[in-house]
């Protein structure tokens, strides 16, 4: 059983909870944040083991939150997966520009997610 800490970062409370539910039930501990600004204060705080950051945010987007985070010594080496609906080209390559480690699609596919998840988390060497 997992017990990881992962920061789901998500303004839309559908998405947020159906994440969560998939996480927990997978054994992660999760802490939740509906804004960038959030994200950063709790990252900082909490020093969770990965972070699911939507990029689609308002005000300050994920992809801005996420070169926060990495020019931070204390939260720049926190994983950062963007968990986005936008799935147009290059903005793959923008998240990972951005510092971004991954990429999971929305909607969320609730038999992969917990998977990806895990994948990402062991590809970062979280112990």
């Amino acid at each position: 059983m997992a017990s990881e800490k992962i920061l789901i970062v998500e303004d839309n409370p559908m998405n947020m909870e159906l994440a969560t539910d998939l996480l927990e039930a997978a054994g992660y501990v999760v802490i939740q944040a509906g804004t960038a600004k959030e994200c950063i204060e709790l990252a900082r705080a909490e020093f969770p083991d990965l972070i699911l950051m939507d990029i689609g945010l308002p005000g300050m987007d994920g992809l801005e939150a996420t070169g926060v985070l990495k020019q931070d010594p204390a939260t720049k080496d926190i994983p950062v997966i963007a968990l986005t609906a936008h799935v147009m080209k290059g903005d793959e390559e923008r998240a990972l520009a951005a510092g971004c480690a991954g990429y999971i699609t929305k909607p969320i596919d609730t038999s992969e997610f917990p998977k990806a998840v895990a994948r990402f988390i062991e590809s970062a060497g979280v112990p």
